[in-house]
């Protein structure tokens, strides 16, 4: 019969020491939580396990005989996670955690990657703020530099394949076109509440407009004009923005989150035509493709935070594990570039995102 005596007598000499198999999610921001998956890692008479990545303690909020989960501290950054326990250490495994890249940013919607392999996110501040910076580029090498200035209430920003950056304004219900030095021009007016944008592989730009509407520009003119502008599908209103994406047959994937923490992702046809994609996340914000056709989200999951993959047989996985990420963008050698609500963060995944541009 176990006894109170018994049960804090501590580890015998030969008791296993914890073994680690495997890590879930795939990779971790600051603040985010891993699974820890394998063998002996519950506490053993008064001894609880702890947690280390590289040479930073890392809070252990649940230890059980076949699991452990660890809350990423801030500063971490991608090294071997073990847990220790009486004096006994476990296997290492390696974790993948985000690196900042930028911060004091207001990104609302995913970055953009230029040809070169820099990254813009924006400053996009509350509805009628003026801010000094609206977009900033930061390098490959992560230096940051002012990149666009006195455009109010930047939300979408994507590449054209003409190479400029096109940047809708939600305040103003514009588009604007960015040249390579950052020289602005008006590009497309009365987009409603202009919020995210993409372009299709005919060069023809989308814009959602958070009141419901997904508005078509055909491709821009030789002198830098916009096309016809006409209404392509009509969503339930956003509170936020609607967050777009296309997939290689030329599908286009939409976010909106709204108050509901069931939402849908729809996916509109070439005729403009609206069907559910996936249902059953929260607040579902930017999306990206990897090259095989599978959808990333930032949202929450089963009430995990991060970076959804959802696959094309629509079963859904947390891949990043964090919280207040609204957009991603793919990077060069399978890494990405994370948004948050007031940063840009830089992580390995070993994922090739689909080509935008």
């Amino acid at each position: 019969m176990t006894t109170l005596r018994s049960f804090l007598t501590p580890d015998k000499p030969d008791a296993p020491a914890p073994h680690l198999d495997r890590v879930t999610p795939l990779a971790a921001m600051p603040g985010g939580e891993i699974d820890v998956h394998g063998a002996h890692l519950e506490p053993r008479g008064t001894f609880v396990p702890r947690a280390t990545i590289g040479d930073i303690s890392a809070p252990l909020l649940l230890s059980r005989p076949t699991r452990a989960t660890v809350r990423v501290p801030e500063g971490t950054i991608t090294g071997d996670l073990i847990l220790h326990r009486s004096g006994q250490a476990s296997n290492p495994l390696n974790v993948r955690i985000a690196v900042p890249m930028a911060e004091n940013l207001h990104p609302v919607a995913n970055p953009a990657v230029d040809t070169d392999g820099n990254v813009y996110a924006t400053v996009s501040g509350a509805r009628g703020q003026a801010v000094p910076v609206s977009i900033f580029q930061i390098q490959r090498d992560f230096q940051v530099r002012p990149f666009v200035r006195d455009v109010m209430n930047v939300t979408g920003i994507a590449f054209g394949p003409d190479g400029y950056l096109y940047a809708s304004s939600r305040a103003e219900g514009t588009v604007y076109r960015i040249s390579p030095d950052g020289a602005v021009s008006t590009y497309a007016e009365g987009m409603g509440i202009a919020t995210g944008i993409a372009f299709d592989g005919d060069g023809n730009l989308y814009v959602g407009d958070r009141s419901g509407t997904i508005f078509k520009i055909s491709r821009g003119n030789t002198d830098g004009t916009s096309g016809e502008i006409f209404v392509y599908a009509t969503l339930e209103p956003s509170i936020a923005a609607y967050h777009l994406a296309f997939n290689d047959a030329g599908t286009l994937f939409v976010t909106g989150p709204t108050t509901s923490s069931n939402q849908v992702i729809h996916a509109i046809d070439r005729d403009g035509n609206a069907t559910v994609f996936y249902q059953g996340l929260g607040r579902a914000q930017g999306i990206a493709f990897d090259v095989d056709d599978n959808l990333y989200v930032a949202a929450s999951l089963h009430g995990q935070r991060g970076i959804i993959r959802i696959d094309r047989h629509h079963q859904a996985t947390l891949v990043v594990s964090g919280s207040n990420v609204v957009g991603l963008a793919f990077l060069e050698d399978g890494n990405a570039a994370l948004a948050t609500r007031d940063a840009l963060y830089h992580v390995a995944l070993d994922i090739e995102g689909r080509r935008l541009i």
